[in-house]
């Protein structure tokens, strides 16, 4: 019996010592992380994405209908004709045959102009008919005004009767309201014979304006059908020289924006390489009012002035877009984490836990300017636990936030060391109570 007492003794006693064992692998202790508030340049920014565009398109399109017979030549391409990427040149001013000035332009493409050339040629046509018409008009009037004057002769020695005069008075004002009437038809044969001719130079798709051919829309052989609209066959960017961004705007954002702000963008194509930009007013305001809506999310258009002068940037690539808000020189700095931290209340020091919690529980206005531009730092004492400053802030970017000043008094000097956060050691990490089986471990093969 003794000998049993003695078993259960020693088995408890291994039992606590093994139990005092696991414990103590699974005490922790807390050690805070530390950041300096420093000085130095401080830049608020919003971060956007954009495409690139040409600041002036000219949509060259068809004024007639017609089949394609040709695309105008530019012998630099790879084809021979005009396509992706051609200069076209145009117009240019010049004295013509009358001393009028004439508008001449590169050809792009050609409609087939048989069809237009016939009623060019038939309007031509009845021009003449109309001219020719006119002469025999002259004559029959002017025969008619001789039998007219002889007869008021005659009628005068009553040579003839009242009836006879008044015919050839009749025949008179019929032959000069024909010569009139001839006259009309031939204005109007020449109204006809312009509007054929003018059909008929729209079927040469000449370019309007200097510039390159951002897109080709039209083949040889199609048939081009102008209805309500015309077709548009070129795209040509007037410039390529000064373009634009056409940046989107997080509506959180969008007050930020002014007109002539700062911007920076990268694109893809040229990893590295930093272009600037300004933003271009809309009226009244730096950006579009037309917002557009995606998964309940509202995006507004800001347009921003390129300089392209070197030529690399090419229409409709994809920017990283930054809007610079602000820019200070020479400020306090605080670390976000800093601002970021919030202590438990058991590592608050005593006589100022109910400050903080009154304070940090107090209900504000989202409306109000100040209570978003406070917060509390925290520093640590010699007893362990930490005392916070209430500071109001200013600027901020992704990394830091400006001091403006330390409410109640006081100063936060330069290199002042702030809790930014806590780490923990000596946690247990996954270690298991070896008096509990684990019937689903597996055994470690040899």
């Amino acid at each position: 019996m003794k000998k049993f007492m003695f078993l259960i003794v020693v088995i408890a006693s291994l039992g606590a010592v093994g139990a005092w064992q696991w414990q103590l692998r699974g005490t922790t202790k807390t050690s805070f992380n530390f950041v300096e508030v420093n000085r130095g340049r401080l830049e608020a920014t919003v971060g956007s994405t954009g495409t690139l565009q040409p600041r002036e398109l000219v949509d060259v399109g068809a004024q007639v209908l017609g089949r394609v017979i040709f695309i105008g030549k530019d012998p630099r391409t790879s084809r021979g004709f005009v396509d992706w990427g051609s200069e076209v040149v145009g117009p240019s001013e010049e004295l013509g045959p009358d001393g009028k000035p004439v508008r001449l332009g590169t050809v792009l493409a050609q409609i087939d102009p048989a069809l237009y050339r016939a009623q060019r040629n038939s309007a031509a046509a009845s021009l003449v008919a109309a001219k020719a018409d006119v002469e025999v008009k002259a004559a029959a009037l002017d025969q008619a005004n001789r039998n007219w004057a002889r007869a008021q002769k005659l009628y005068g020695s009553s040579g003839i009767s009242q009836a006879e005069y008044d015919q050839f008075k009749a025949t008179y004002d019929g032959a000069k309201a024909n010569l009139a009437f001839s006259t009309a038809n031939v204005a109007l044969a020449q109204a006809t014979l312009d509007n054929t001719q003018t059909n008929l130079d729209y079927t040469t798709i000449s370019s309007p304006v200097n510039g390159v051919v951002i897109d080709r829309r039209v083949n040889v052989g199609q048939t081009v059908v102008a209805s309500l609209s015309a077709p548009s066959l070129f795209l040509i960017a007037k410039d390529l020289s000064k373009m634009e961004v056409w940046a989107t705007v997080n509506e959180v954002d969008v007050g930020k924006i002014k007109a002539g702000q700062d911007v920076r963008f990268t694109v893809d194509a040229f990893p590295g390489k930093l272009y600037r930009g300004k933003v271009v007013p809309q009226g009244r305001l730096p950006f579009r009012l037309n917002a557009t809506m995606n998964q309940n999310v509202v995006t507004y258009t800001v347009v921003v002035s390129v300089d392209n002068t070197e030529g690399l940037l090419r229409p409709y690539l994809t920017t990283n877009v930054t809007f610079v808000v602000a820019d200070k020189e020479d400020v306090l700095l605080i670390p976000n984490a800093a601002l970021r931290w919030q202590p438990t209340a058991e590592q608050i020091v005593p006589d100022q836990r109910e400050a903080y919690f009154r304070t940090r529980g107090k209900k504000r206005s989202p409306t109000d300017a100040d209570a978003t531009n406070r917060g509390f730092v925290w520093m640590l004492t010699k007893s362990g636990q930490v005392r916070f400053v209430e500071v109001r802030t200013g600027l901020s970017d992704t990394v830091n936030t400006e001091l403006v000043s330390v409410l109640g008094g006081g100063e936060l000097p330069e290199h002042t060391r702030l809790v930014s956060g806590e780490a923990v050691s000596g946690a247990r990490t996954g270690a298991a109570n070896p008096f509990v089986a684990s019937p689903f471990t597996k055994k470690k093969a040899d």
